[in-house]
C-alpha cells in the first residue's frame, strides 16, 4: 500500500489499507464514500461518509457572508473603504454588516485550523475528480490540528 505520512499505529494503518481497497471497487461518486479524520493526539481514526463531513467538521464560512463578499467586490472594483462600507450598509443594513464582520473576526481569533468552506469544497472536488477519472482513487485523510494550537488541519491523500 501507499506510504502515508501520518502517525498511524499498525492497527490504524491496517484499517486505512482496508478502506483504501474497498474504495478501489467504487466507480461512481456518492455520499457514502469515506473520508478519514485522524486525531493525532489520541491516535484515533474516524471514518466519516463524505455526505456528513461538513456536519462532523464544520468548515468556516464566515468569510463567505454576502456582506463581506460584496465589500471585497466593491474594493476590487476600485471603491474606497468608506464608500464600499456605506454601500454594504445600504444593501444589507448596518447591523447585518457588523454581525458578519464580528463572526469573521471571531473565527480569525479562535481559528478553524484553516478548514474553510473553500478548502472543504476543494477536497470534495478533488475526491470526485479522482474517482471519476478511473484508475486508482486516493483516500482523503484529514490529520486534525491540536485543538489548542495555531496549526492548520493537514489534508493527506492515501494512494493505493
Amino acid at each position: 500500500m501507499a506510504e502515508l505520512q501520518a502517525p498511524l499505529t499498525p492497527r490504524l494503518r491496517a484499517r486505512a489499507d482496508q478502506l483504501l481497497l474497498t474504495l478501489q471497487q467504487e466507480s461512481r461518486w456518492h455520499g457514502d464514500l469515506p473520508v478519514l479524520l485522524l486525531d493525532r493526539c489520541w491516535l484515533r481514526l474516524q471514518e466519516v461518509p463524505v455526505r456528513r463531513l461538513a456536519q462532523v467538521l464544520p468548515p468556516d464560512s464566515s468569510g463567505e457572508a454576502p456582506e463581506l463578499v460584496l465589500y471585497r467586490q466593491l474594493r476590487r472594483d476600485g471603491l474606497g473603504q468608506l464608500e464600499a462600507q456605506e454601500l454594504c450598509w445600504r444593501e444589507f443594513g448596518r447591523s447585518a454588516c457588523t454581525a458578519a464582520l464580528q463572526r469573521f473576526w471571531r473565527m480569525q481569533e479562535h481559528g478553524n485550523h484553516g478548514w474553510t468552506l473553500t478548502t472543504y469544497l476543494e477536497l470534495l472536488a478533488r475526491y470526485r475528480r479522482q474517482l471519476e477519472q478511473g484508475g486508482a482513487t486516493p483516500l482523503p485523510l484529514l490529520m486534525l490540528a491540536r485543538s489548542d494550537g495555531p496549526d492548520p488541519h493537514e489534508l493527506l491523500w492515501f494512494w493505493p
